[in-house]
Order: C-alpha cells, then sequence, then structure tokens
C-alpha cells in the first residue's frame, strides 16, 4: 500500500492548490504536465533503451534499470517466483566483479544501492555521484552480461528467499494476497503473488538449471531500459552504454502470457488466523490494464467512495469507528488486475454490516453522479500528491521505470493524468455500474480463530 510521506504530500497539496488559486495562476490544476522533466531517448541495435532526464541536483544522479519482468512472466507450472529470486542473485557477483569486490566499490562511492521486483517488471537501482556514471554502467554492464553462480550459491539463496516468504507468512495480509490472487484469477499468471506459490518457493533449491534457463531468457537488452536521472549528460550517457553495453546480444526464446477469462460468478473464501488480529475484508473486482482509458476513472472512483472525504469513510471509520483502516485503489498493472478494497473492522461481528456498507456504496456509485466540485478536489490532489513525490533523482527515476515498464513509456505519465483531469461525473457511474458486479468481484475475509 505504500502510504509513506502522506502527511507531508497532504501539506504540499494544501499550500500549492492554495497559492495557485490565489494567485489566479489555474495552470497545474488545468493540465500542464505533472511529470515535467525532459527525457532524451535512444535504442541500441540490439534493443537497450537509454534515457536520461536532467534534474537539479549538482553532482548525483540515480542509475536505474529495469527489466521488464516480474512474475507475470512466470508461466510454466511449479516455477513461480523466478523473477523475485534473480532480485536477490543479481547481487551475487561476476568473475571480474565478485560480491565482495562489488560492494566495496559501491561502499567507496558512497553509492546507494538496492532492488524490487513487483508482478510486471524488476528494477535495479543506485543513487551515486555523477562523477561515478563510467564506474556504474561498467559495473552493471558487466553483472547483467556476465551474472555468475554455481549450485551451492542459487541453493543458499533460494533458502533465504523462503526465509523471506516465513518472515512475510507472519503476518496475515500475505495469506490474504494469495487467497484473493488464487481465486480471482484462474489461468493468468497474476493468480500467484510476486513471491511465488510456497510449494514453488519450497522446491527452488532443486530447479538450479532452471534458473539458468530464465536468466538466459529474460536478461536480455530487448527486456531492459536504463533511466539515469539528475547531473548528467545524455551524449556521454549514450558513449558509455555502446561501450559496455553494446555487444550484449538480444535474446531469442519469449512465451505467451495467459489471457484470464471473464468471471462470471462471485468468489468468496474465509480464512482463520492462529493468533489475535483484527478482523479484515479484502476485496477484488476485475478491471482493465493500465493503459485503459478508464483507469483515470476507476482511481478517482476510489478516493470518492473510499477516500477520507467520502461518505462511508466518515461514517465506518470517524463517526461509528467500527473500522481502524479503509483503502482502495484501482492496481496499475500491464495486464487487467484488480479493483482492491481492504477494510480492517475492530469487532469481528462488524465484518459483515461493513462488507455490505461498502457494497452498498458501490452500487450508489453506479447510480448517483458525484458532485463536480467534490470531483474536482479529488482530481486536484491526485495531481499535486503525484507531483509531490518527484522530490529527488531516486523518485523521479523509479516513477518514470514504473511508467515504462507498466504503460511502454514515460509520456504516459502525463497521458494518465491528463485522462484524470478529464473525468466526469458521468465517467464515475459508468465505470462503477461497468466493473462492480457482484459476479464480477471476489471477496475474502480473515478473522481471528476463537479460543476454546
Amino acid at each position: 500500500m505504500n502510504r509513506f510521506v502522506v502527511g507531508r504530500i497532504a501539506v504540499f497539496c494544501a499550500v500549492a492548490v492554495w497559492a495557485a488559486r490565489s494567485r489566479g495562476d489555474d495552470r497545474a490544476l488545468r493540465g500542464d504536465p505533472v511529470f515535467p522533466f525532459s527525457a532524451r531517448s535512444d535504442s541500441l541495435p540490439n534493443g537497450l533503451s537509454v534515457i536520461s532526464i536532467p534534474f537539479d541536483s549538482p553532482g548525483i544522479v540515480a542509475y536505474y534499470t529495469v527489466v521488464k519482468t516480474g512474475s507475470r512472466n512466470e508461466v510454466e507450472p511449479g516455477l513461480s517466483g523466478f523473477a523475485h529470486f534473480f532480485e536477490h542473485m543479481m547481487f551475487r557477483g561476476t568473475k571480474k566483479y565478485p560480491q565482495d569486490k562489488y560492494n566495496d566499490i559501491l561502499k567507496g562511492l558512497g553509492a546507494d544501492s538496492n532492488a524490487f521486483t513487483t508482478d510486471d517488471y524488476t528494477c535495479y537501482h543506485m543513487t551515486i555521484p555523477a562523477t561515478a556514471l563510467a564506474t556504474a554502467v561498467e559495473l552493471e554492464a558487466d553483472r547483467f552480461r556476465n551474472l555468475e553462480y554455481d549450485k551451492p550459491d542459487f541453493q543458499k539463496e533460494s533458502r533465504a528467499v523462503l526465509g523471506e516468504y516465513n518472515k512475510g507468512a507472519s503476518s496475515p495480509f500475505l495469506i490474504l494476497e494469495e487467497t484473493l490472487h488464487a481465486l480471482a484469477y484462474k489461468t493468468h499468471t497474476y493468480r500467484h503473488t510476486t513471491i511465488g506459490f510456497l510449494a514453488d518457493v519450497k522446491d527452488m533449491p532443486n530447479q538450479f538449471d532452471y534458473s539458468k534457463t530464465f536468466f538466459d531468457r529474460w536478461y536480455r537488452p530487448e527486456n531492459c531500459a536504463i533511466v539515469v536521472v539528475g547531473d548528467v549528460d545524455h551524449n556521454r550517457l549514450l558513449k558509455l552504454v555502446r561501450e559496455h553495453y553494446g555487444t550484449w546480444e538480444r535474446g531469442k526464446a519469449g512465451v505467451t502470457i495467459p489471457v484470464e477469462p471473464s468471471q462470471d460468478r462471485e468468489r468468496v473464501s474465509e480464512l482463520k488466523w492462529p493468533s489475535e488480529t483484527l478482523p479484515v475484508l479484502l476485496t477484488g473486482y476485475h478491471i482493465p490494464d493500465a493503459r485503459h482509458a478508464d483507469s483515470a476513472a476507476l482511481a478517482a472512483l476510489a478516493q470518492a467512495v473510499f477516500g477520507e472525504t467520502s461518505p462511508l469513510y466518515k461514517k465506518l471509520v470517524l463517526s461509528e469507528r467500527k473500522v481502524a483502516m479503509m483503502f482502495a485503489e484501482p492496481e496499475r498493472k500491464r495486464d487487467p488486475g484488480l479493483f482492491l478494497t481492504l477494510v480492517r473492522a475492530r469487532k469481528p461481528e462488524f465484518v459483515a454490516e461493513v462488507r455490505d456498507e461498502i457494497f452498498h456504496a458501490l452500487e450508489r456509485a453506479a447510480l448517483e453522479p458525484i458532485a463536480q466540485n467534490r470531483l474536482a478536489a479529488i482530481q486536484s490532489h491526485a495531481r499535486y500528491e503525484f507531483a509531490g513525490t518527484l522530490v529527488g533523482p531516486d523518485s523521479i527515476a523509479r516513477a518514470a521505470c514504473e511508467s515504462i515498464a507498466i504503460a511502454g513509456s514515460i509520456e504516459a505519465i502525463n497521458e494518465y493524468y491528463d485522462r484524470y483531469a478529464r473525468v466526469a461525473p458521468a465517467d464515475l457511474v459508468r465505470v462503477a455500474s461497468t466493473y462492480f458486479k457482484p459476479e464480477n468481484r471476489t471477496v475474502v475475509t480473515l478473522v481471528a480463530e476463537k479460543k476454546p
């Protein structure tokens, strides 16, 4: 859910909106680019994309490599979890730069380096001095082209992944997510979560040979993009990338991602948690991918129905205090995803009532248009909330990489917020009536086991 810096962003939003209106300057509100940075882009003959975004951060750059492969790409039965696994393995080193040497160089530079995996992509990132760009290019090109590990290394890291799974399983939210996805999807690879099915993670130490196949298939130049933000000269960056990545060979293999059929009935599951916890209600409705024209209207509807200014939130959270937490958002996925609602009730006996309140609120949204002034406030907040996250090279690079991996281009960011600005009350009614049908939803509840 990643609701960090919300308070800071909220203050920024309020001040920025007030300032814009007080001086009669409504350019940002009527649709100036929310991602205002100029990007230069080139592609090497092998298909590798190279993108630079100048930003006023003297002496600092963020160096990102996005691999357009996530758990979505794990199509072979019994072999889920390998996209996330390689997030770990990519730090194992090469002949030229073994793990300790790689880490020592980064420490010497004062670099901040890490990686993360999603359903749709894997991202490797570092923040470095601009003077170390040539070193970063050489290091990253070497490990992407020449990653080296033996069977004991592989098995050690796969056991570490199992440890990570077990740590996550100590919270009820992992089993909630797993259950929802396994129910909502029958054929698409979104059926398993990013870390993979538990049985597959347990079996991973036996899949050394397949790990080589996975790496060879997906860690190829045409499946990657390099994004550098900050104090960067594009021509110099391109020269360095050509030198170190230019002879990296294209891949020769691919897979077909299965298409999920339409859901024709409500799917429900009830879970028991062995220790004390507040009950949770998690619901998912099938929606289109992030590039679809309805994606912005669905995001606005999430705020209109479930946001902190919504009647539902005021009733259940603030007034009646039957709910401790309420959250909703449409997933922004490369393929059709889910509109998620997550509610944590204060008592088990509140769950049925809260569930019915949510369903009724969505039914009303399909019949009653939101007031135009309230929708305008939601639209303004969304733009300023996103703009408030773009505070430095790292956050700008991250936003660019996500847009490249999910929507196909950086330009898609502004296209999305332009659509968001044009959403009308009638659009919210239309998407609510289209997607929030009982037969299109999956509902998972979790309560603590009653002690004898």
